[in-house]
C-alpha cells in the first residue's frame, strides 16, 4: 500500500509532495522515540507550510477581489473605450469615434482617477503600515 501511494505522490511531483513521503517512510522507519518525534514534527513542519501557503492565497483573493465588482465593471468600459480610440481609430486607422464630451467625459474621467488613485492610496497606506511594524 505504501509503495502505491509513494509512485502516486512521486508521479504527481512536487516538493511538498515528496516531503510528505519522505517524512512518512521516516516515521514508518523511526525505531526509538527521538527519530520518532522528529519524523512527526517533519510531517506538522510539512503541514505548517502548507497552511501558509494556502493562507497567502486565500490573502491574495481577498486582495484583489472579484473580476465583476462595480468599480472594476465601469473600469472594464472605460477601458474598452479608450482601446477602441487608441488602437482601431489611431493605430489601425480604421474608424473614428465620436468625442466624448460633457457629463459622459467627466464620469469617464472620475472613473479612470478614481481606480487608480483608489489602488495607489492602498498601496501607499500598506507601505506606511509595514514600516510601523
Amino acid at each position: 500500500m505504501f509503495a502505491f501511494a509513494s509512485l502516486i505522490f512521486q508521479f504527481l511531483g512536487g516538493p511538498v509532495a515528496k516531503a510528505m513521503v519522505a517524512a512518512y517512510q521516516a516515521h514508518l522507519t523511526a525505531t526509538t522515540t527521538d527519530k520518532q518525534t522528529a519524523a512527526t514534527l517533519a510531517g506538522q513542519d510539512i503541514a505548517a507550510g502548507v497552511a501558509e501557503t494556502q493562507a497567502i492565497t486565500q490573502l491574495k483573493i481577498a486582495q484583489i477581489g472579484h473580476p465583476f465588482e462595480p468599480e472594476k465593471l465601469a473600469m472594464y468600459i472605460t477601458l474598452i473605450y479608450y482601446a477602441k480610440c487608441i488602437l482601431w481609430d489611431k493605430v489601425l486607422g480604421w474608424g473614428s469615434t465620436d468625442v466624448v464630451a460633457g457629463p459622459i467625459a467627466v464620469w469617464a474621467s472620475l472613473i479612470m482617477s478614481f481606480y487608480f488613485a483608489k489602488r495607489g492610496a492602498e498601496n501607499v497606506t500598506t507601505i506606511i503600515g509595514a514600516l510601523r511594524k
